[in-house]
């Protein structure tokens, strides 16, 4: 069936969804590809998981003769009553599913711990996401729903994902769908997954056919649509999709603006997923806008970050001189439409130094690049091109170790703070992401055993430790050797780094690996200005 012959059926309500789950059931009996359908909690994706499971149940139980999964992206951050919702939407679809004998399972995907949010930015230091560096979309959802998807095309051969993807959301949109889409076939092609298929059963549709339908055809499981359509009123936007495909991530459009995104969102401005929840009578969950808008703001605080990139690596951002009153001023910019703010060039504000002697400077004044320090140092350096002095800040890197102790002390009393209606015992950061984040700390050399006195000190109790996490020296030991590479002029991180990298080989028979690991922690770019 071609998409001219689909349009043309969309003239009155019926027969929009008479012809979808014709199409949808035409499409199911073609082949034994089972099906990947993902579903999100918003309106979209609502509907492809109704149309999907009130046209299975047209069918005789003989032609039932391939399974279908519905996935849920679960980021560990998601907002605390769609997850809720999402968690209760999944166990009744399945319920009612063995109720009817219908091959339908229920699952939710999540990130592994090396890839969650909170690892990645309390262990790794990695700043909070942005439009220009969205690191948190393939971490918590391309990847966990990619990887599901991979691990049934190794069982099957072939799997169809099933999209609620619709050419109206906008022209973005539609431009990705028609330019994945093959004239007269009603799959695409995925174009990331190879043997893998995306059918968008709904992409025709408008808006008015997606409430039209869900407002007039009651839940086979037993939801409230109408529940759904007074979430959509009292916020400003849509739904954030299960982004299953990496090369149209950035159209899926940032979920900060949305009911069904992550709780902790700093894309955006303004979260209005979360100030929606409060304004209409959803109080307890102010500590969490609170969290979020402090971690948005702390991003670019060049105090909270260091100066040089995860494996040492200096770079230099150029800054915008502007005169103004026979005085030089330079540029902040500011994300989105916020107005950029000036601030004046002179000796209180900055520590001007050539860049040929940073390295001395540096030492000098006994500078940290990894602390706070060092953030008001401009560099200046003469632009081969042009033969003009120019000004250089040194660019940032991730959270300092400070920042990101500071961030889960926060984070942890701000989930002491929070009280869930329906879960006294709710967690924002699991038992499994402290314990790896405790581990990732050390390595960066943090032998000070910070994460159970942060965690017992902001909760009030312990937590089971792992014995073999414990620091390998004591706090006395630790200010021995920090004496000790004072006195030698040795950068006591380096020490740290390479006691762990051996560490980490010890009580192999095969230490292949061993030296090219000392070589990357003695290369790093600070040690070498």
């Amino acid at each position: 069936m071609n998409e001219g012959i689909i349009s043309s059926l969309f003239t009155d309500e019926k027969s929009v969804l008479d012809k979808a789950k014709e199409q949808i059931i035409d499409v199911y009996l073609s082949d034994d590809r089972p099906w990947v359908v993902g579903y999100s909690g918003g309106k979209d994706s609502t509907v492809v998981v109704q149309l999907v499971f009130e046209a299975l149940k047209q069918l005789p139980p003989e032609k039932l003769h391939k399974k279908i999964y519905v996935i849920s992206s679960d980021t560990l951050v998601e907002t605390p009553l769609i997850i809720q919702s999402i968690n209760q939407t999944l166990r009744k679809v399945q319920e009612k599913a063995l109720e009817l004998g219908l091959p339908i399972e229920t699952h939710k995907v999540k990130p592994v711990v090396e890839q969650s949010f909170w690892y990645n930015i309390i262990g790794k230091g990695y700043p909070s996401p942005n439009q220009q560096f969205r690191w948190c979309t393939d971490r918590l959802k391309i990847d966990p729903a990619n990887q599901f998807i991979t691990d049934k095309v190794s069982s099957f051969g072939e799997v169809i994902m099933v999209l609620g993807v619709r050419e109206d959301e906008s022209a973005t949109r539609a431009n990705v769908i028609k330019s994945h889409t093959v004239e007269g076939k009603v799959l695409m092609r995925h174009s990331t997954l190879s043997n893998a298929y995306v059918y968008a059963p709904i992409k025709s549709f408008d808006l008015d056919d997606v409430w039209d339908y869900l407002l007039n055809n009651p839940s086979p499981w037993g939801d409230d649509n109408y529940e759904l359509h007074r979430l959509y009123q009292d916020s400003s936007s849509g739904e954030c999709p299960l982004v299953v495909d990496k090369t149209v991530k950035d159209t899926a459009g940032s979920c900060g603006n949305s009911r069904f995104g992550c709780w902790v969102c700093t894309v955006v401005n303004e979260d209005k997923a979360l100030s929606g929840f409060i304004q209409t009578g959803h109080d307890w969950m102010k500590p969490l806008l609170n969290f979020r808008n402090w971690l948005s703001a702390i991003r670019d605080d060049r105090t909270m970050r260091m100066k040089y990139r995860k494996h040492g690596q200096i770079y230099f951002r150029d800054i915008l001189v502007e005169m103004i009153d026979e005085k030089e001023y330079h540029h902040i910019p500011k994300k989105g439409s916020r107005p950029k703010e000036l601030v004046e060039i002179n000796d209180e504000n900055y520590f001007i130094v050539p860049k040929a002697h940073l390295r001395s400077y540096l030492d000098e004044h006994n500078i940290d690049l990894s602390t706070e320090q060092g953030h008001n140092i401009l560099v200046t350096y003469v632009d081969e091109e042009t033969n003009k002095e120019k000004y250089a800040q040194l660019g940032l890197g991730p959270f300092t170790m400070k920042a990101r102790r500071e961030i889960l002390e926060r984070l942890l009393k701000t989930q002491k703070q929070l009280q869930h209606p329906d879960d006294p015992n709710y967690e924002l950061i699991k038992e499994e992401e402290l314990k790896a984040i405790r581990k990732i700390w050390y390595k960066a050399g943090e032998w000070e055993d910070h994460v159970p006195s942060i965690f017992k000190e902001a909760i009030g109790h312990d937590l089971e430790w792992e014995l073999d996490d414990r620091p390998l020296f004591n706090n006395d030991q630790i200010s021995d050797l920090e004496l000790l590479c004072e006195e030698y002029k040795v950068d006591i991180k380096v020490i740290k780094k390479l006691l762990f990298v051996e560490k980490d080989f010890s009580g192999l028979k095969v230490r292949r690996g061993l030296m090219e690991e000392m070589s990357k922690v003695l290369k790093q770019d600070y040690l070498h200005l």
